[in-house]
Parts: structure tokens; C-alpha cells; sequence
């Protein structure tokens, strides 16, 4: 069967929020475009909510999705959906409440490819890179 992930995408003058894994469990340690699995039930949409309102404290509103891919994760597949999301705010004066990441941060979309970044996230990157281009 396959499992559906959920990437949430968001975009501050260019750059892009990316998070660092806690250290623990699998893929710990890597940077990440942060998301999670889609549970039973969900809509990307929901799911989206939900992980971001878990993970940082916040509810963010859902835009469109701008990529897709599909990996193998234990042996199951999963399909990835990045969708454009938008923030109340930077989280830079005030901070976001941290769950399941060690720090957040705004990054130029070149930096990616040189973080210890989560493979599945770089399957949508080029599409994400791709979206921003024809954005701007």
C-alpha cells in the first residue's frame, strides 16, 4: 500500500523554513522541509495543520501544492506532497515552540543541497527551486 508524507513548503523574501531534526530516532540530526505522514482519515490539508500546530505551536494557512515525488521508506512506498504554506509570522522575534526539531531556520534554496538535508526532501527539491523561479 502506499503511505502518503506530507512536505510544508513556506517562503520569507526568498528564502525558505527549513527545520533541524532532534537528534534521536530515524533521520535524526538532518535538516528537513517540515511535514510527516498523512494519517488515516486526513486530507493533506488537515495533516498539514496538524504537524505544523505538533511541531512549532502554530496553525498555518494551506496554499497549492507545488511538488510531488515518490521513495521508499522500511521498505514501504510512499508518495511525498510539498504544498505552499503560509506562516502568522517569521518566528524570528517570536519564537516558535519546538517539539520535534532542535532549531529553525530561513535558508537560500542554494544552501540545501549542502545541509545534511532528508533525502525524500531532496526528491521535490528541483520542482521547489523550479516553483520559486516562475514565482518571481
Amino acid at each position: 500500500m502506499n503511505k502518503k508524507s506530507i512536505a510544508c513548503i513556506a517562503f520569507n523574501e526568498k528564502k525558505v523554513f527549513i527545520a533541524h531534526r532532534n537528534p534521536v530516532g530515524q533521520m535524526g540530526g538532518r535538516w528537513e522541509f517540515p511535514g510527516g505522514k498523512v494519517e488515516d482519515g486526513e486530507t493533506d490539508e488537515q495533516s498539514i495543520i496538524r504537524e505544523f500546530e505538533e511541531e512549532f505551536g502554530v496553525k498555518v494557512s494551506v496554499d497549492k501544492k507545488i511538488a510531488e515525488a515518490t521513495f521508499k521508506h522500511n521498505g514501504d512506498d510512499f508518495s511525498l506532497h510539498a504544498y505552499l504554506i503560509h506562516l502568522p509570522h517569521d518566528g524570528m522575534t517570536e519564537k516558535f515552540a519546538l517539539t520535534e526539531h532542535t532549531e529553525y531556520r530561513w535558508a537560500e534554496l542554494a544552501e540545501i543541497p549542502t545541509l545534511n538535508f532528508v533525502d525524500s526532501d531532496l526528491l521535490i527539491y528541483p520542482q521547489i527551486c523550479k516553483f520559486l523561479a516562475d514565482s518571481l
